[in-house]
Formats: C-alpha cells, sequence, structure tokens
C-alpha cells in the first residue's frame, strides 16, 4: 500500500504463510458461450469527442458504462491502505501489528483520506479460513457522515441487503478464503472506514479525485438493482450498453508456424466482441467441485436465465456418478420435461447429461424456473452445477450457470436455489473426465502456443497465448469473469468484451506458434462506431513469459506515457519440487522441513505510478491480490466478476509440481498513470521462490504513449502503529525492476514426484503448523 509518512521497507520479504494446496480446477463440458446471451440488445452509439479527463466514471456509473473504458483518467490517483510489514518480514496480518492506522473511540481504524474521491474496494480475512466474524462491526464514514455501521460478515454475506449482495459482495465461501466488496462509495470531503476489532489482513483500495466535480456521497439507499442484475451476469453477457454492430466471421484451418487473418476493419470504429472457437482443444480433465444432493422425498428449485428470443432451451447437469441409477424427473416453468438418468456407477469421474425443453414452454421468456424431484436412487440424486444454454437463430449460447454447494451460497442466493430433504453437502469432491492425455497435452500446446494479434491504426498492441488472453493459461479451464469467458463445453466459444476502438483501421489475426495444426476453428469479430479521441487510449494485451529473477518483482506492465491499468491474468508454474527441503534460508511460519510448493504465492503485488519510488498499491500475498485467502482456501477454484483462481493443478496434466492460473480485473479501482506504470508482483517471501510465470495485462495507453501532466503527490497518511515486537533482520531484495526478466535463465532440473493423494487438513489456531498438507 502506499502510505506515505510509513517507513521504507527493506525489500526483505516474509516467512511462509497460509496453506499448502490441492488440487482445483473448474471445469464443466457441455455448454456453449456467446457474448450478449440473447438479452435485450442496445445498438451501439458513435463516440462523441471529449475534453481530456479529470477522472474516470465516479459512483456506479464504473459499472453502468464499461463503453467509457478507454477513457483516461486524468489526475485521479489509485491508492491502497493496507496491512503490509512494513519492517519486511512476513507479519502481513498473522499479528495484526500493521492492521490499524491508529485507533480511535470506534476501534481499528484501517483507512481514511480527505479530499473527494471513492472507496472502490474492501477485502480481508482471517483465521480460521476466512471467517470474519472476529472482526465486529465495520464503520464507513464519508463527509461525516455514517454511511455503514454493521457486522463485517453481515456486509459481505449480503445480509444488510442491496447493494452490499452477491456478486458486488462475497464472504469467505464466496471467495475461497477471502471477503470482499466492490460497491464503490464517493465521498467530496473525507472519508475514514473503521472495523471494531483489530481484522488482521486487509486492503481497501481507493480512489483520490483532483476535484469534487460530478461526485455524489454513497447512498446506501440506492439498491443499484440494475448494476446488480448487470453483475450477477458475469461470463454469460457483455456488460456493455453498446453491445451491437456488424459481425465477421472466418472459419480456418492453420498449420503450424502460419497466420490466418480474421478480420481487416476501416475506422473510426470499435470492436465491440471478440470470439474464437477451437473445437478439437480438450477441456482439462481434473476438475475439483462442490455440490448438493437430495433424497427419497426430496428435490430442487430454482431461477435460469434464458434469451428472450430462443426457440428452445438445454439443461445441463454435473453429478457425481458414483452413486448409481439416480432417477429424477425434470419441470420447467411447472411443466415436464424429462428424466435425469445416471446410469450404473462410475467412481472417480464426472458425470455429465442434458435434457433439451421445446420452445413452446420457453419462448419469449428471460428466465425459466426449474424443478427436480427424487423418483429413485441407490442412494441419493446429487447435482453440482448446472448449464443453460438458449437456441438463437440455430445456434446454442450459454445463457446461465449455476454452480452449486457450500462455497457457493451467494450464487445459490441469486437463483433463489432450495433444496428439500437435503442428504449432503459436500465441500470438495475431486473427479476427472475421460480425456485422453495425448489430447489434453495437444491442447494445452496449441492454447499456449497460438497467439491473439490484434493492431490498431498501425500498431500493434495485442500480442498474446490465446489461453492466457481468455484467462486460462494452464489448459482449458472454465472461466467467467466481467469481460471474458471460456466455455470448455462442445464446441464452446472463447469470449471477449473489452471494449476496442480505433481510428483508421484494425487487423485481427490468429498466429499459430505451436506445433499443433489447428483444424476447424473460428474467429468472429463484431464491430460498432466508436474511434480514438485526445482523452482516450487503444487497449492493450501485453504478454510475457519466463523463469522468475531471484530478487525481482515479476512485472505485469512496464508502460511509459498515459494510460489505466485494469488487470491481468496469470499463470504460475512453480518450481518448488514436493517433499525437497526447503529451497528458502529465510524463516518460514512452519516447523516442517519439507518444502512448501505454494511458498511462490506469498509474494505481493506492488505498483509503480509515475516514477514513483514507493507503491501506490502494496499488497500482502498472492492469493490476496486474487481477492481469495490461505492460498486459496486450499487449492479450491472460484469465480467471481472481478477475480478468481480458474486453474489449479499437481503434478499432472501438464504441471510437473503446483501451478496456479488466476485472474484479476479492476473496473472500479483501475490504476491510472500519467507518465509510466510498473506493476509487479513478487514470487515468493523475498523474490526468492523459483517459478515459470506468464501473464497479460489489460490496459489502454494513449496514441504513441504520450503522456500527461504528472497530478499531485499522493496524500499524507498518519504512521501505523509500531511493532510490538522486534523484526527479523532478512537480506534485502531489490525493487521492481525496469527490464524484463531473462526468459533464457535456467530453471530448476528435478524430477516431479509421484502425485500426491489428496488431503484435507483440519485448520488449527495459532499459525501455520500443520496444515500443510502430507506430500508423502
Amino acid at each position: 500500500m502506499t502510505e506515505r509518512s510509513a517507513p521504507s521497507r527493506s525489500d526483505a520479504r516474509r516467512r511462509s504463510r497460509r496453506l499448502a494446496a490441492y488440487l482445483g480446477v473448474f471445469s464443466l463440458a457441455a455448454a456453449a458461450v456467446v457474448a450478449d446471451a440473447g438479452f435485450a440488445t442496445v445498438r451501439a452509439h458513435a463516440q462523441q469527442p471529449a475534453p481530456p479527463p479529470s477522472k474516470g466514471q465516479v459512483g456506479w456509473e464504473s459499472y453502468r458504462n464499461f463503453d467509457d473504458m478507454p477513457r483516461l483518467r486524468g489526475a485521479e490517483q489509485s491508492l491502497q491502505h493496507s496491512s503490509f510489514d512494513r519492517s519486511g518480514g512476513n507479519n502481513d496480518g498473522f499479528e495484526g501489528t500493521y492492521s490499524c492506522l491508529h485507533e480511535s473511540e470506534r476501534g481499528c481504524v484501517i483507512a481514511e483520506h480527505t479530499g473527494p474521491g471513492e472507496i472502490s474496494g474492501l477485502w480481508s480475512t482471517r483465521e480460521p479460513g476466512g471467517d470474519v466474524t472476529a472482526t465486529g462491526n465495520i464503520i464507513v464514514e464519508l463527509d461525516g457522515r455514517t454511511v455503514l455501521d454493521a457486522p463485517f460478515i453481515d456486509v459481505v454475506s449480503g445480509r444488510v441487503g442491496a447493494p452490499f449482495v452477491w456478486p458486488l459482495v462475497g464472504n469467505a465461501d464466496d471467495a475461497a478464503g477471502g471477503v470482499v466488496s466492490k460497491v464503490p462509495m464517493p465521498f467530496r470531503e473525507s472519508m475514514r472506514v473503521t472495523v471494531q476489532n483489530n481484522p488482521n489482513f486487509y486492503h481497501v483500495n481507493y480512489r483520490s479525485f483532483p476535484d469534487a466535480e460530478g461526485v455524489q456521497t454513497f447512498d446506501p439507499a440506492d439498491p443499484a438493482t440494475d448494476v446488480i442484475t448487470r453483475m450477477q451476469g458475469f461470463g454469460v453477457s457483455d456488460p456493455k450498453n453498446a453491445t451491437g454492430g456488424d459481425a465477421e466471421r472466418s472459419d480456418f484451418d492453420l498449420a503450424p508456424g502460419a497466420a490466418h487473418t480474421v478480420a481487416e476493419v476501416s475506422g473510426p470504429a470499435r470492436i465491440n466482441q471478440l470470439r474464437v472457437r477451437l473445437p478439437q482443444v480438450a477441456a482439462a480433465p481434473q476438475v475439483v467441485d462442490d455440490g448438493m444432493a437430495f433424497g427419497q422425498g426430496g428435490g430442487s428449485r430454482f431461477r435460469m436465465r434464458v434469451a428472450p428470443n430462443n426457440e428452445g432451451v438445454r439443461l445441463i447437469r454435473r453429478f457425481d456418478p458414483q452413486v448409481a441409477d439416480q432417477v429424477a424427473s425434470v419441470a420447467v416453468n411447472g411443466q415436464p420435461v424429462g428424466e435425469w438418468r445416471s446410469g450404473a456407477a462410475a467412481p472417480g469421474l464426472w458425470g455429465v447429461e442434458a435434457i433439451e425443453v421445446p420452445g413452446q414452454i420457453t419462448a419469449g421468456r428471460s428466465s425459466i424456473d426449474v424443478e427436480n424431484r427424487f423418483v429413485s436412487s441407490s442412494l441419493d440424486v446429487n447435482e453440482f452445477r448446472y448449464d443453460v444454454q438458449s437456441l438463437v437463430n440455430g445456434e446454442w449460447v450459454r445463457t446461465d450457470v449455476l454452480d452449486l454447494g457450500p462455497g457457493h451460497p451467494g450464487e445459490e442466493g441469486a437463483h433463489g436455489y432450495q433444496i428439500d430433504n437435503p442428504v449432503f453437502e459436500r465441500s470438495k469432491l475431486h473427479g476427472r473426465y475421460t480425456t485422453p492425455r495425448e489430447e489434453v497435452a495437444a491442447s494445452d500446446a496449441l492454447l499456449e502456443g497460438a497467439r491473439l494479434r490484434i493492431t490498431f491504426d498501425g500498431k500493434t498492441t495485442v500480442d498474446a497465448p490465446i489461453g492466457e488472453f481468455f484467462g486460462t493459461g494452464l489448459g482449458e479451464h472454465d472461466v467467467r469473469t466481467m469481460m471474458s469467458s471460456v466455455d470448455p463445453g462442445m464446441d464452446g466459444w472463447y469470449t471477449s468484451w473489452w471494449p476496442m476502438p480505433f481510428n483508421e483501421s484494425a487487423e485481427v489475426e490468429i498466429v499459430n506458434g505451436s506445433g499443433v495444426p489447428i483444424q476447424g476453428a473460428t474467429a468472429e469479430i463484431v464491430t460498432g462506431p466508436g474511434g480514438v479521441d485526445e482523452g482516450s487510449g487503444h487497449f492493450h494485451a501485453t504478454h510475457k513469459r519466463g523463469t522468475t529473477t531471484p530478487g525481482q518483482d515479476w512485472n505485469f506492465l512496464d508502460a511509459p506515457g498515459a494510460g489505466t491499468f485494469y488487470g491481468v491474468s496469470h499463470t504460475m508454474r512453480g518450481l518448488i519440487p514436493l517433499n525437497e527441503t526447503k529451497s528458502s534460508v529465510l524463516p518460514h511460519s512452519t516447523a516442517r522441513a519439507e518444502s512448501n510448493p505454494r511458498n511462490y504465492l506469498e509474494g505481493d503485488e506492488r505498483f509503480y505510478v509515475d516514477g514513483a519510488q514507493e507503491p501506490a498499491w502494496h499488497g500482502t500475498g498472492t492469493e490476496d491480490f486474487y481477492e481469495s485467502g490461505w492460498y486459496f482456501r486450499f487449492g479450491t477454484t472460484f469465480s467471481m466478476p472481478q477475480a478468481g483462481n480458474p486453474g489449479h493443478e499437481v503434478n499432472q496434466d501438464g504441471c510437473e509440481f503446483d501451478c496456479t492460473g488466476a485472474y484479476r480485473l479492476m473496473v472500479g479501482d483501475a490504476v491510472s498513470f500519467r507518465n509510466g506504470l510498473v506493476a509487479g508482483i513478487e514470487h515468493g517471501p523475498a523474490n526468492d521462490e523459483p517459478g515459470d510465470y506468464s501473464s497479460t495485462a489489460y490496459w489502454y495507453g494513449a496514441p504513441a504513449g504520450r503522456s500527461l501532466p504528472v497530478g499531485p503527490p499522493p496524500p499524507e497518511v498518519p504512521p501505523s502503529l509500531p511493532p510490538t515486537s522486534p523484526a527479523p533482520t532478512q537480506p534485502p531484495s531489490q525493487p521492481a525492476p525496469t527490464a524484463p526478466q531473462d526468459p533464457g535463465q535456467e530453471s530448476p532440473t528435478e524430477s516431479a514426484p509421484a502425485e500426491p493423494e489428496p488431503s484435507e487438513p483440519a485448520p488449527t489456531s495459532g499459525g501455520m503448523a500443520g496444515l500443510l498438507p502430507n506430500w508423502d
């Protein structure tokens, strides 16, 4: 975080914390994705000339006008308060030493600011497992008025009501170990955030504005139902308003080393949607999911979105087939449509079945009511996930997803899910799809080697692997974000909704840098009116890949000029061998002699803006940056609109040791810069753990790297409370580098051990000892 009055920290990092992990991927073999899930479409509008900006959209407008994302943000600043260890150790919240700026009569002050601005995001975690009940009330004061005073656990669990409901908020079940609020809270004069008790780990992201023009103080009585509805459609519908335009589709085969031009478009215009379909790519076979089950006399009910202009609907169920002969009747809108029939037992695998519902039952509706009722089974009828596809103009499109289980309370609530006679809530089930290993290897190689390349107005600003561009760098995992989607089902689409304006021309290419021939592929762009004026920028997707460099941050982005950083898709292939001795000489938080294969997740994000020597953001850990906690809660995958962990692999499917795929989008808390940005993250507690990293940063940059006048220095904030005990002496590491890491650096050559058997260690109090899984 940017505590300007806090002492400069030595860049030595911290002892390892949190937990080791396990297999976690989040995929479903069954549906097809397109943008704009068939809901009401608004035609694109011509972009009007605009003066140079002074700030970005304020408050709810950030979520109501995604079309305005290319606009630069002028002199506003994106800042962060956090509990990071100012001494250079790893006490980022375990003891709460640095978690209070100061104490007040109401408790522990964790953020404050004088002047106009906006609280853009809150994140926190604590033991056990992210339950923030012990934090007590959270009090938010804006412009001298208390706008929120409620138990923190109630706020993030959606119990205080709109606008604090999923997915604008999430508790530790929704976000796999962290709690989060993305409700934007603007203020004209001042803000203060206080919690009743020390919160341990936390971030408060906020924006500082150069003036109060157009700023209205947050009104907690405004439920923002339109924003909530839009956010609940993440990953299945275009969040922008201007979703119309002209489609240009291209079918192609592509030999290794060859390139294919999808489209060449003249401007001024804007790409509103980009889709790619690769039927030969097989979904990642390992899936770890949670689910529900009902017994005799029981059933379940829920509501799903469909396209109003549908010609029929397909309902798809993922289930655990180790329970044989599951039979349940299915009704849609009160009319029988078929039965689920699981068949013979198939332990260790996942089952998927589908029912097609005729158009006379669903046409003209924007949602359907689904009811399942128990008929018979050898034990029970279980359900882990439902996808809904709508048949629109002869093509199946995915229009909703309901992921069930104790890790999805917000998603269940948003769909009105109810269950009768529940017989279990399974928190984690490991299963696989029967995909041949050679198909998985070829698919992974294609997604990593084939690239999407886009040139706007004569400059190539997008050049990234297809997989990672769409959010899945570890093979084809299920991805749902606010701005993109990956559907691993049969003939599923990879879809991007980033607005991409240009003035003269745009050229979209697929370049096959893999050794795998591409066969039967389809790519499509949809363009509408637009352009780049003096206050806007071109869209960029900046990719890099290489081994990490000891003592240096992994930089997502090192960009000159003016722009706005909106997030990253990050693929981390840890190179810490399982069951070996610790690779780091620094203190670790456990007494175990074995290495922690996930210790690379100990790194903090650090963002340096406009040449500043101190970071504007300084976080508390890698999974914390991705708004989760405790090593993604023992390896549990999750998806939220702006953060998620769709992929986790251990010692299989192309991963030698421990590998993690994650994304973080920053719609409200985007980092604006006027004269350069270095945005990076550490790898390990002292930039000392080896890894094979890749990342794709999403941002908008002023044409030709043009700079804007540099704004005022960040505001002074009160110092943190002093440490309660001396900090450990550790060797310093270097700040974020300005040169890229050497892709040719050698990585460890130890051979991978046999795949570990999954285990579920129970949390213990008083630290991480005993929490690492048994890798033997």
